[in-house]
């Protein structure tokens, strides 16, 4: 990186917590009405500024994703109707281009796992579905929030795996195939495995029919997925320019997604969020903690542990916020996945870099050494 472009990052840099100190006196002193677009420049420009460090780049996203959000909360009826058309509609539509999105980057190859090592797939479906799930339950068992919003917990938690996780396996240097391959199953299990799930441990909670919402994932997920590798297959190596915008298309869908459902339900975020974010974090790393020690558990190299404990603890929070809006629940039960999805993408990045740095040793105590060129075969 050159001196001149390190400069601009720095001065972006100042200019955040510039804008976050007037924000300060604006909103807290003042009260004024504009004080939240000086809290979505502060987020604006951090995002901006983490491109220029190797360490915060993979950041950036997230803290975008924040400048998005801090204006939903502050002027919510931006991001709830347009001209009499509901910004709602249009999460479904997203969450179908994103698993689209997915389905071209995917192959038979990435079902391959399945065979080669049948254990580690298992394990890490098996224990993705147990533990997040679980864990979601109890949450929202003791949370004492009102019921609709305690669902959401079970939801993400009965959620597949998120897409996020192979970038976390990649960066973590963890066996990024096994990774691709338990997002794949699990994934593809959801329009059976959610519903169930979802009848057992939220039916108390909120109204449960898994034949609707088997054919909203089937829709969400199976189809667009299916048409993805179809045109994967037809045109391999032939659509770059849809190969380079995907990436960027699921990134503005996911944020989009997440500041509809916090404008949704702004008052009941703002109301609970001192109870839902710390319920939500607590759901997150725990799910880190139980998969990790799931695969030492089944003597599972260090490398597929790494695996199974981000497979475990990251979920698809667009899928889970599409589901509570198509049961009408957008301001309640989507709230737990909105909150999850950007907070997942700061822990995630905070537990693949400590695992970046820190060597991978054999049962024997031998340091296995990672192909970097076999990590980026399996990233593309």
């Amino acid at each position: 990186m050159t001196n001149s472009s390190l400069s601009i990052h720095k001065l972006l840099l100042f200019a955040a917590f510039g804008s976050l100190a007037v924000y300060v006196y604006a909103g807290l002193v003042l009260k004024t009405d504009w004080a939240g677009w000086l809290l979505m420049l502060f987020f604006a420009c951090l995002a901006l500024s983490f491109r220029g460090y190797k360490s915060l780049r993979g950041l950036s996203f997230t803290v975008s994703i924040f400048a998005a959000v801090s204006l939903a909360l502050y002027y919510p009826q931006y991001f709830t109707t347009w001209n009499g058309f509901k910004l709602s509609l249009l999460i479904t539509p997203l969450i179908q281009l994103i698993m689209f999105g997915m389905g071209t980057s995917m192959s038979i190859k990435d079902f391959a796992g399945v065979i080669k090592t049948p254990k580690g797939v298992i394990l890490g479906v098996v224990s993705h579905f147990i533990i997040m799930p679980s864990l979601g339950f109890t949450l929202a068992s003791i949370s004492g929030l009102p019921v609709e919003i305690a669902a959401g917990l079970i939801l993400i938690g009965c959620s597949p795996n998120g897409l996020a996780s192979n970038v976390m396996s990649y960066l973590a240097k963890a066996n990024l195939a096994l990774s691709i391959t338990i997002t794949a199953v699990s994934t593809l299990l959801a329009p059976f495995v959610t519903p169930f799930l979802m009848k057992i441990l939220a039916g108390a909670f909120v109204e449960i029919n898994p034949l609707t919402m088997m054919w909203d994932i089937f829709k969400m997920v199976i189809i667009p997925i299916g048409g993805g590798i179809i045109f994967n297959r037809l045109l391999h190596g032939k659509a770059k320019w849809l190969d380079d915008a995907m990436p960027m298309v699921s990134m503005f869908s996911i944020a989009f997604i997440i500041t509809i459902i916090t404008a949704a339900g702004r008052d009941n975020l703002i109301s609970g969020a001192l109870v839902l974010i710390p319920l939500v974090l607590i759901h997150n790393i725990f799910g880190y903690f139980l998969g990790y020690w799931s695969g030492r558990l089944f003597k599972m190299p260090e490398r597929d542990c790494r695996t199974i404990a981000i497979e475990v603890g990251m979920q698809n929070g667009g899928l889970a916020s599409a589901l509570a809006n198509q049961m009408g629940k957008a301001a309640t039960l989507g709230l737990a996945p909105a909150v999850f999805g950007p907070l997942m993408n700061v822990t995630g990045s905070m537990l693949a870099s400590y695992w970046h740095k820190k060597p991978i040793k054999n049962a024997d105590g031998t340091i296995v050494v990672v192909d970097e060129k076999e990590l980026a075969a399996h990233k593309h």
